[in-house]
């Protein structure tokens, strides 16, 4: 916890000032331009990765960067992207998964989750993905899998659905590789490594 109150401290002292007019034209205006969903994993932080300031990305983490399909019952994740979509209108949705993600390593390697029922259970929004990976045990084809999935999961959201029908919405699969900081384009021309 020291850490943290020391970093708020040095947050307040050195970062804050430099960025005092930016903090207050966000006080009164929130407009990001694009829906960032990425793994919980400390390792991935979207602002970081995508060099963006405070107010250019409105970010949800899940464990795997999973996106349930929509159902009509209310949840964090779906509220979250129907007001990014439909109120806040980003132009754009990027679903980004990691390498050595947790969530995938225990899918691929079998791991017995029976001591965290919750994880067990939030991870069957994986299964398609797990179905989609063509060789057993292999991560990082998992991992690309489950990007793809997830975009398929997340269009069946209405918002979604309307606002790609209407042009107004671009959705994108990227894998982030933690130890060389490339991240690969799985839906852009030609899959692309963006560098």
């Amino acid at each position: 916890m020291q850490d943290l109150t020391e970093g708020i401290a040095r947050f307040q002292e050195d970062v804050f000032p430099g960025k005092a007019e930016l903090f207050a034209q966000l006080a009164a205006h929130h407009a990001p331009h694009t829906l960032f969903i990425s793994c919980s994993d400390a390792r991935v932080v979207p602002e970081l990765i995508t060099a963006t300031e405070p107010g250019d990305l409105f970010v949800i983490r899940t464990a795997g960067n999973l996106v349930p399909a929509f159902t009509p019952e209310a949840d964090g994740i779906a509220a979250s992207i129907e007001y990014a979509v439909a109120a806040l209108e980003v132009k754009d949705i990027v679903i980004c998964g990691h390498s050595a993600c947790g969530a995938m390593t225990s899918l691929a390697q079998g791991h017995d989750l029976s001591g965290v029922p919750a994880v067990a259970a939030w991870l069957r929004h994986a299964d398609t993905s797990v179905a989609r990976t063509s060789a057993a045990g292999n991560i990082h084809e998992l991992v690309r899998q489950n990007v793809l999935a997830q975009l398929a999961n997340l269009a069946t959201h209405p918002s979604v659905a309307r606002a790609a029908a209407e042009q107004k919405l671009a959705m994108h699969g990227w894998v982030y590789d933690i130890a060389s900081g490339h991240v690969e384009d799985l839906t852009g021309p030609k899959a692309a490594l963006v560098a």
